[in-house]
């Protein structure tokens, strides 16, 4: 129901990154650039600036952006209610979250979910990736929300919301101004790591072997099993942490911490929705559909 090329500007926009957009559509690199072309054409304008290896959105660029988000979010809201305007909805949903997606992604979900929905009791189990999973296969919960990179063939990945991990400090940190260091800069610096078994871990970890680093040799000052305790612990103290952007946004806005960059690292992921293969139920299904049409902002 939509021009198939605005969604590939959406997505280009939203990584700018023209390879990683070809491979999250489906297709192949000339095909991302002659859709933007074929945009460019029609509009008259250019949407990206090259520098380089860099991509960068121009003026006309940020303008579409902004209306293909608008466009988006309306088609998705409309599919959502054509497709629940048919009956009552009511019941019980059992939802288990790894605590990053429950402390700083679920809360406004759950929130409209229960405005629309107000039949329908959520209780929500928060643990690390590894236990949701293990909950989900003993049937404690009836679908999950999690971090991290390994997949349990035995269920179903749905992603749900793009995330990026930064390294954070206090903003009176001594490298604070300077704002960026070397990789091989890191394992000398004192870190809070999350516990063995969490999505977060693993997916530093990953991240951190193609620059030939590994997390035996990082400078481990402690490790803590929330992410709340690590944003205390870094308020008075001169370490660093990996944490997601959407769990900082409060202390970035009130110049708490900082974010120091690492050369040549980026450690993005997603958060995905996880449900066993087969047919899901009702519920877990309105569910999974409500969240997926969340309008995040």
């Amino acid at each position: 129901m939509f021009d198939f090329r605005l969604k590939v500007f959406h997505t280009v926009a939203s990584r700018l990154n023209f390879t990683k957009a070809a491979e999250e559509l489906f297709i192949t690199q000339p095909a991302v650039t002659k859709h933007i072309h074929e945009i460019e054409q029609h509009f008259k304008v250019k949407l990206f600036e090259r520098d380089g290896r860099k991509v960068q959105l121009t003026a006309a660029g940020q303008t579409l952006l902004k209306y293909t988000t608008e466009l988006f979010a309306l088609y998705r809201n409309l599919e959502f209610e054509m497709n629940t305007q048919a009956d009552k909805k009511a019941g019980r949903l059992r939802v288990g979250a790894s605590t990053t997606v429950a402390q700083y992604v679920l809360p406004p979900v759950l929130a409209s979910f229960h405005k629309k929905f107000p039949e329908i009791r959520i209780t929500l189990s928060t643990d690390n990736t590894e236990q949701i999973e293990q909950a989900l296969q003993q049937r404690q919960v009836d679908i999950g929300i999690i971090e991290g990179r390994s997949k349990n063939s035995a269920f179903r990945y749905t992603p749900f919301l793009k995330d990026e991990l930064v390294l954070v400090a206090n903003a009176g940190h001594p490298l604070a101004k300077k704002g960026i260091i070397r990789p091989e800069d890191l394992p000398k610096i004192p870190l809070l790591l999350r516990e063995p078994g969490s999505g977060t871990l693993e997916v530093i970890a990953h991240a951190l072997r193609p620059l030939g680093i590994k997390t035996a040799q990082l400078k481990k000052e402690m490790q803590l099993s929330s992410t709340e305790s690590i944003k205390g612990y870094l308020q008075h103290s001169h370490c660093m942490a990996f944490l997601s952007i959407h769990s900082i946004l409060s202390e970035l806005e009130q110049r708490l911490f900082t974010v120091i960059e690492v050369k040549g690292l980026s450690i993005q992921r997603d958060f995905f929705l996880i449900s066993p293969h087969g047919e899901s139920g009702a519920l877990v299904n309105l569910f999974m559909q409500f969240a997926l049409t969340h309008n995040f902002r």
